[in-house]
């Protein structure tokens, strides 16, 4: 054995590269892991879901302090923006993040190789190291955990200043007086979040005529409500036909999604954010034979296995799966135990989604119109965060709610769905109780600690049969 020579090589250090790759070193295999960013950790550590959230909780503060602090009794005075200082902040936590995975690697033995890696052939990989010159892995097993990149919009040119992608919109140098977001999907409104609660008008334009496709309708209508209420407009069932640079900013050209006549829209920044593609050119795929389908994705089958023998796909690049860090985690741990020799399996419909607004949406399982299309007869639950205690006592009680859907014969527990504080951290228990085949009586029957959020959790299972005890 060489030292360019190894069980299994994976191509992209994001979520499911490197939770693969130490989890796959773990297991007794010798493991390379190539990532040309110069940082591990993918989009989701240094452009994505990190650097959001950092600056989610920096400008849920601030608002709070602006807005919120008074009703608690807590008055502020000569309050400004040291925009800079959050920046900083945000790069930090980031960095931090980044170096702690690459001590993971040395811990675990994983050899982490900074450059570009494309198939050279079924068994190696042809890597152009970022320090330069060319490196030449052989492997047994490749896996293709690339992820996704920004999905761009005809007409509308990025230049990541005036018109930016999410990845832009982490690094404005100033607040907007009037950001535009094209996009009605979870980034698009977490960052219209971000810089709304520091002082911009936001607007989100979405070609359908609702916002976040996908989640459960109710939550949906609620979430629009809040941000609504938050001073976000939406123009629904709008399309944006193009975009031109003017003094100071961007002027839109949009039009009904049904067709009309077109308006003009000027704004300070726009974010386009219609949605991401997965990251296969340039990876010499075609070249050594594996199938993608027209948009790029790669299939693969039940052992994550392209057509091709021993080249395998995990994450953002495959097809019919939702593009979440948790979930490319979760595929990147199976499947180095299948390649170890064990078994494993991962649960898609057990695979949580949350939008970090505020209030947060989090959601697992079926939604109430999958159900009925299905034709799944079931009965809801429906607990509102008014009626929680700890709620109430920390303010966050407006509007939010647990919805449990569970089967009208069994009482298996099919979706949970809850828009309110903390829900991200809250849809946890739902997730066990649906991997584990839970009912709602489980949960009803389960102590939970009070005062508490979750509270709302055992209230909503009790209410799937009528007898909630707090409403």
């Amino acid at each position: 054995m060489t030292d360019n020579n190894f069980d299994v090589v994976f191509i992209g250090g994001g979520p499911g590269g490197y939770i693969g790759a130490i989890k796959a070193a773990q297991l007794g295999l010798r493991t390379a892991c190539v990532e040309m960013r110069g940082t591990l950790g993918g989009t989701c550590l240094n452009v994505g879901c990190i650097p959001s959230k950092a600056l989610l909780q920096s400008s849920h503060l601030y608002h709070e302090a602006e807005a919120g602090f008074a009703q608690h009794g807590i008055k502020t005075q000569g309050l400004s923006l040291d925009l800079k200082a959050m920046m900083a902040r945000k790069t930090k936590v980031v960095a931090d993040l980044t170096t702690g995975i690459e001590g993971l690697f040395k811990k675990n033995k994983v050899e982490y190789i900074p450059g570009a890696g494309r198939l050279a052939s079924a068994g190696s990989v042809q890597v152009s190291l970022n320090a330069g010159g060319e490196r030449t892995l052989t492997a047994e097993n490749i896996v293709i955990a690339t992820g996704s990149q920004v999905m761009g919009l005809p007409g509308v040119e990025i230049d990541e200043k005036t018109i930016v992608s999410s990845t832009g919109a982490l690094s404005l140098n100033k607040v907007p007086k009037h950001l535009v977001v094209i996009g009605g999907g979870y980034i698009g409104l977490e960052m219209g979040s971000v810089w709304g609660r520091l002082g911009a008008k936001v607007t989100v334009v979405e070609f359908l005529d609702r916002i976040t496709p996908g989640m459960d309708g109710e939550l949906a209508r609620n979430l629009q409500r809040s941000l609504t209420a938050q001073g976000m407009e939406f123009r629904l069932g709008t399309k944006v036909t193009g975009a031109r640079k003017a003094r100071g900013g961007v002027e839109l050209s949009l039009e009904p999604a049904s067709g009309g006549d077109t308006e003009s829209v000027k704004a300070d920044v726009v974010l386009v954010s219609i949605g991401r593609k997965p990251f296969t050119d340039g990876l010499g795929l075609a070249e050594v034979g594996v199938n993608m389908d027209p948009r790029g994705f790669i299939p693969v089958d039940e052992d994550y296995q392209t057509n091709v023998a021993g080249i395998f796909a995990i994450g953002d690049v495959l097809p019919d799966r939702p593009m979440l860090a948790h979930k490319a985690e979760e595929e990147g741990v199976v499947l180095a135990e299948k390649l170890a020799g064990h078994t494993g399996e991962v649960n898609y419909g057990a695979i949580p989604g949350v939008c970090y607004t505020w209030p947060e949406v989090a959601t697992v399982g079926q939604s109430e119109e999958q159900l009925k299309a299905a034709g799944i007869a079931y009965n809801k639950g429906r607990f509102s965060f008014a009626a929680n205690s700890r709620a109430r006592s920390s303010g966050d009680s407006e509007g939010g709610f647990v919805k449990l859907l569970a089967d009208k014969t069994t009482d298996r527990l099919l979706g949970a769905h809850i828009i309110g504080p903390d829900a991200g951290t809250m849809i946890a228990e739902l997730v066990l109780a649906l991997e584990m085949g839970a009912s709602s009586e489980d949960i009803a029957l389960t102590c939970h600690a009070h005062p508490t959020l979750n509270e709302a959790v055992k209230e909503a299972a009790l209410a799937v049969t009528g007898k909630p005890l707090n409403s």
